[in-house]
């Protein structure tokens, strides 16, 4: 009778030695062991990724001759309107350079937009973070913005060989300096605590007692360029109400996030450039 109780326990002991034995393993070992892992685990997914793209791409080789008409007539629209919008901001771009030698600011810090395909989607934290299919190879850097067409999609966390994760603007651990469409007073926005598939949310803090939001008239929320690592006037959500703080001095809301964002197949990375680079 001891004995079949002795083996019945010994895969519990088992178990308590090894989680034993992780705890007194030094932080510098467990760094390399999870960043080996993933070394390790990158080109299986990579590998998966492009599966999956020459798929959609015969897919849409079997097309009929009037989609891809079609297409090509929306994307002539599209180019077109495209283009009118990089005149515009090729002329603002000029404007801001001659206003900037008249008054002899410094140049301010670039970006450059590297394009990146999503890898994996992690279920159990699908509004946590995603996986892209560049890291250090295309000189991608910790910290830098992660866009999309529709705004703000988050920050990257970690960097790998061939990799790298991003922290979606969702998780409560991203906070964004922000400021209301039309109102320039900084505000502050937290990713909040989203269960999987459903609406993606985050908060607002330190909202102005002056102004007022209901679901019926939502007001836009923008990145303030405060911080140096968002540029200025990206969207980041909606608000769509606010309520008076505990101490009363300022006001708290809900942010609605972008249904998009839970669709991504591809983001665009802004790497600093210049003396941010550095930082």
């Amino acid at each position: 009778m001891p004995q079949q109780r002795f083996d019945q326990a010994k895969p519990f002991l088992t178990l308590a030695l090894v989680l034993a034995a992780w705890l007194v393993v030094p932080t510098a070992v467990k760094r390399f062991l999870r960043a080996g892992f993933f070394e390790m685990q990158a080109p299986v997914e990579a590998t998966a990724s492009y599966v999956r793209d020459l798929q959609d791409f015969w897919s849409l080789k079997t097309r009929s001759n009037n989609e891809l008409i079609e297409a090509g007539r929306d994307l002539v629209h599209l180019n077109a309107a495209y283009e009118i919008r990089l005149q515009q901001d090729a002329g603002l771009r000029d404007e801001i350079e001659r206003l900037g030698d008249l008054l002899k600011l410094p140049a301010p810090d670039g970006y450059r937009a590297e394009p990146a395909r999503i890898v994996r989607r992690d279920f159990s934290g699908w509004w946590q973070q995603i996986v892209i299919r560049k890291g250090c190879n295309y000189g991608i850097t910790e910290g830098a913005p992660v866009i999309y067409v529709g705004g703000v999609v988050g920050r990257v966390r970690e960097v790998h060989a061939y990799t790298s994760v991003v922290d979606l603007i969702s998780s409560p651990g991203v906070r964004i300096a922000a400021c209301i469409e039309g109102d320039m007073r900084p505000i502050s926005y937290q990713g909040g605590v989203n269960p999987t598939l459903a609406p993606a949310r985050g908060t607002v803090e330190y909202v102005p007692v002056d102004i007022f939001v209901t679901p019926a008239a939502p007001r836009r929320l923008v990145t303030s360029g405060l911080g140096g690592v968002f540029p200025a006037n990206l969207t980041i959500g909606y608000i769509t109400g606010v309520e008076p703080s505990t101490d009363g001095l300022f006001k708290t809301g809900d942010v609605q996030l972008e249904p998009a964002l839970s669709a991504l197949t591809e983001v665009t990375v802004l790497v600093p450039q210049g003396p941010a680079a550095g930082k």
